[in-house]
């Protein structure tokens, strides 16, 4: 049965309103996840990142993954990316998140991410 799409959402910089994570489910194969950002203003920096780092999301571990720990790598499509843009991913990671760089504290940003499976 296909997931529903997760849906992260920032206003403002992250920095400020903080950084929504998305856990997927690295067990499901085919790995693919599609991404799909919009903004609504013209003047935003952006990074969807991810992490290979254990989240423990599947187990009863869950609460001893500390996402400022994480060691978050920019998707190399979705890297500074000022508009809107779209991705995916072809291999497992353990946790997705979208971080708004740069723009003003009235600029949202939307990540619309499904996994297929």
């Amino acid at each position: 049965m296909p997931s529903l799409p997760a849906v992260l959402i920032v206003t403002g910089l992250s920095s400020t309103a903080g950084t929504p994570v998305w856990y997927p489910d690295y067990y499901v194969r085919p790995f693919n996840i599609g991404i799909g950002v919009s903004v609504n203003s013209t003047n935003v920096s952006y990074n969807v990142e991810h992490t290979f780092d254990y989240s423990g999301h599947l187990s009863s571990d869950f609460n001893g993954f500390v996402s400022s720990n994480a060691n978050w790598m920019p998707n190399t499509g979705i890297a500074s990316a000022t508009s809107a843009s779209n991705g995916n991913y072809a291999f497992p990671v353990t946790a997705i998140r979208l971080n708004v760089l740069s723009g003003s504290s009235q600029g949202v940003v939307t990540a619309t991410l499904i996994q297929a499976g």
